[in-house]
């Protein structure tokens, strides 16, 4: 109760200085994951408990769900189809070469684990963060190709991410449900049907509200009760039949256009504002954890943290790239804009709820909590500049440069 007063103190106190934070280099994650630290360091009996872990996994999901419908919907589908070959390369070569990259790395830096621990710990993080990339995603400076293809890529790659962590986890032996299971049936179970109660929700629930609208007999805050069931109703399909939420969350909210145009634009403010104090409140909770395993963070962890959001991340952007003309800044900026946060964090919950009692096990938690930690602050305080630097670049270009042409 004391932890939620807290919070709810935070949420209060910010909101009144909220515009002037919104224009600094500083983040809303950057202050509430620091405020979580900071309460953990002043008052350290009131750090989170091991047994509040499920409770702190639900809410990562909730909040990670309504993110991702809530940037599906406001995705323009017309540009998506324009533009489709990007996030198509990021989603497959990019995909599995950060998956790759991201095992070598991990045993290289931590001799210890087994190779199965390591694609453990690359599947991880290998999904992009789509509330630290808000600021990019959002921001009318980048052009509309990069922004939607960034957008897209961390709407689908913690779904993609699941059937090869569990895959992962079942070949190391960690008790994971379903380990004799193939990868085809992971895919199959968590992609296909994430896919089809997406698309199902998304097209039947969108009819319902377009047509609800046209006869004018809702309310404009029962509009908004409505969109919001939307994901919450893709969550619970989703568990029922063993898919992958987070795909399903995304498909729905692309899907929903269909018979709701305006979906993005006027109902998806209750989402995306609760959405939001649920993810502030993940953040929270892991600046909390964060404190607490601070005296455990070596050398190697931080080394693979730096290796993760860089290496790992920007030679797979600038392989899937190849071909497509971007400019040299485009692909540089497309590789470092990659964040880590909200999904690795539900990921890594989930690899510690199948119960994993081996060598690895610290290894993997510690070296994932320092990747995102440097993420949130990394990431956060080079958005604003980032964008700055780029947009200059890309003004420099010649009007038929690939980044410009969607902005003619």
């Amino acid at each position: 109760m004391i932890l939620l007063a807290i919070f709810i103190a935070l949420i209060f106190l910010y909101s009144l200085v909220s515009a002037r934070i919104e224009r600094t280099v500083f983040t809303s994650p950057i202050v509430f994951t620091a405020a979580g630290m900071a309460v953990s360091l002043v008052a350290s009996e009131l750090g989170v408990q091991e047994g509040n872990q499920n409770v702190f996994l639900y809410l990562a999901e909730i909040g990670l769900v309504l993110l991702l419908f809530t940037d599906a919907s406001r995705t323009d589908l017309s540009v998506l189809r324009n533009i489709r070959n990007l996030p198509t390369r990021l989603l497959s070569a990019g995909m599995l070469l950060t998956l790759l990259l991201g095992t070598l790395v991990a045993l290289v830096v931590f001799r210890q684990l087994s190779v199965w621990e390591a694609g453990i710990l690359a599947a991880i993080l290998a999904p992009t963060d789509a509330g630290l990339g808000q600021i990019i995603v959002n921001s009318p400076r980048v052009p509309m190709k990069i922004r939607q293809a960034l957008n897209v890529e961390a709407g689908l790659n913690d779904g993609l991410s699941v059937p090869f962590l569990l895959f992962f986890i079942a070949l190391a032996g960690t008790g994971a449900p379903g380990s004799g299971a193939s990868l085809h049936q992971y895919i199959l179970e968590q992609l296909g049907y994430g896919t089809i109660a997406g698309v199902g929700i998304g097209l039947i629930g969108g009819w319902l509200l377009g047509f609800a609208h046209r006869k004018k007999s809702v309310l404009k805050s029962w509009s908004q009760l409505g969109v919001v069931a939307i994901p919450l109703l893709c969550l619970m399909a989703s568990e029922a039949v063993g898919a992958s939420m987070f795909i399903a969350a995304f498909v729905a909210g692309l899907a929903i256009q269909a018979g709701f145009k305006s979906a993005g634009k006027h109902s998806v403010d209750f989402t995306e504002e609760w959405g939001q104090i649920i993810n502030l409140s993940v953040f929270f909770l892991f600046g909390m954890v964060v404190a607490r395993s601070w005296p455990h963070f070596t050398a190697g962890h931080l080394l693979y943290a730096v290796l993760s959001l860089t290496l790992v991340r920007m030679l797979p952007v600038a392989v899937s790239l190849a071909g497509t003309k971007l400019s040299r800044g485009t692909v540089l900026f497309m590789g470092w804009f990659g964040p880590r946060g909200l999904a690795s964090i539900v990921l890594a919950l989930v690899y510690l709820e199948q119960g994993a009692q081996h060598a690895g096990e610290s290894t993997i938690r510690l070296a994932v909590m320092v990747t995102v930690l440097l993420s949130i602050f990394a990431h956060g305080l080079s958005a604003r500049p980032g964008i700055s630097i780029y947009a200059a670049s890309v003004g420099r270009l010649s009007p038929q440069a690939p980044e410009r042409q969607d902005d003619e």
